[in-house]
């Protein structure tokens, strides 16, 4: 609920879209703590980006030089660039 009233306030969209974004990025991180899950969204500069992200078995390459966790963004580690990504909550388009 906090993140979806996050995402409204945000976007200034409807409080049921922003819930069900919120839902479908709970879908996202859930699938991602067990595999790799393809999945697509807007960058910051308007550009679209497909990413292959996992949660899975990947807290040996956490350094702690990262942001703390604020709500607003997902954190994952990108199998096909080897790295650690975020996007915006907001940014989020599809699950393949």
């Amino acid at each position: 609920m906090r993140r979806a009233w996050a995402i409204a306030r945000a976007t200034g969209k409807a409080f049921a879209v922003a819930l069900s974004k919120s839902w479908q990025l709970w879908r996202l991180t859930k699938r991602m703590r067990s595999g790799a899950v393809r999945f697509a969204y807007e960058k910051a500069d308007g550009t679209l980006r497909r990413a292959c992200g996992t949660l899975h078995e990947v807290a040996n390459t956490i350094k702690g030089t990262g942001r703390a966790d604020d709500g607003r963004t997902v954190k994952y580690y990108d199998v096909d660039a080897v790295g650690w990504r975020s996007f915006k909550t907001e940014n989020l388009i599809t699950i393949y």
